[in-house]
């Protein structure tokens, strides 16, 4: 196991690495724009209000992630939405190496066309240094998930940081990796 290529990595540094070389002119292998992590968050607000709901989205999380997700508590106070601080307010994952480009191999080949009425991803989603976040309405797209053991339908924010250091060239790494991102 300690051999084992993801099938996305492969794809990257067989045919998608020259390819970015010769599309964005660099020379410098190294410099080439790259997936660096994959983030995964789920922010949920009526956990205020019930403790089991924390523990139902980290076992959906670390299904779909293939990791065990790291519980986020409330930074600050706030009366007027019942929350202190410390209080449990969502789940998060991060993923690097193998396990991230695994997960972007299921995101893109499984997940993403399972979505009803799927047109694309929308181009807005840059943050004008290479990274992109989008987000997902519905965990069902999933195939992890099993619909019958859910008991809210929730949705899931992704961030895929890039060592690329301007939009475009994470486009073009986007891109050329399946993402199927709208111009």
């Amino acid at each position: 196991m300690d051999n084992y290529t993801p099938r996305l990595k492969e794809i990257y540094n067989t045919t998608v690495a020259p390819k970015l070389k010769q599309d964005l002119s660099i020379s410098n292998e190294m410099a080439l724009p790259k997936l660096l992590k994959v983030t995964l968050n789920m922010g949920l607000g009526e956990a205020a209000n019930d403790s089991k709901v924390i523990q139902l989205a980290s076992e959906q999380l670390s299904l779909i992630s293939g990791q065990l997700p790291v519980v986020t508590k409330a930074k600050k106070s706030i009366a007027t939405f019942k929350i202190r601080t410390g209080m449990p307010l969502g789940v998060k994952v991060t993923l690097r190496g193998n396990r991230m480009y695994e997960f972007v191999d299921r995101l893109t080949t499984i997940a993403l066309p399972r979505i009803r009425d799927f047109r694309g991803l929308s181009n807005n989603g840059f943050d004008g240094r290479g990274n992109y976040s989008f987000g997902i309405k519905e965990l069902t797209i999933f195939p992890e998930i099993n619909v019958d053991k859910l008991d809210k339908v929730r949705g899931l924010d992704i961030s895929i940081g890039t060592s690329a250091t301007n939009d475009s060239n994470a486009l073009v790494l986007l891109k050329s990796l399946n993402f199927p991102i709208t111009s």
